[in-house]
């Protein structure tokens, strides 16, 4: 099943969206590095879920919600 397919799949998550919801929030104040670091991961792993190439596992999720103040549900889809 291709990309495009799973995410148009019914409850599934569009990562990609995702992604871009969590770089607009990083804004041009952070770094990747800074941002990776107050949210405890690597800097790479960021980079690829930012890519919607990696899905944020929830602690991700959790730690990006309490660092910066969004919702996890907003993270998901960019609603609330």
């Amino acid at each position: 099943m291709s990309r495009k397919l799973l995410r148009r799949t019914r409850g599934s998550v569009d990562w990609v969206a995702v992604g871009k919801r969590v770089r607009e929030l990083r804004g041009f104040d952070l770094t990747q590095a800074d941002f990776a670091r107050r949210i405890g991961v690597s800097q790479s792993y960021l980079s690829a879920i930012e890519l919607g190439r990696n899905e944020a596992g929830a602690e991700v999720l959790l730690s990006i919600s309490r660092e910066f103040g969004r919702s996890i549900e907003w993270l998901l889809t960019g609603e609330g």
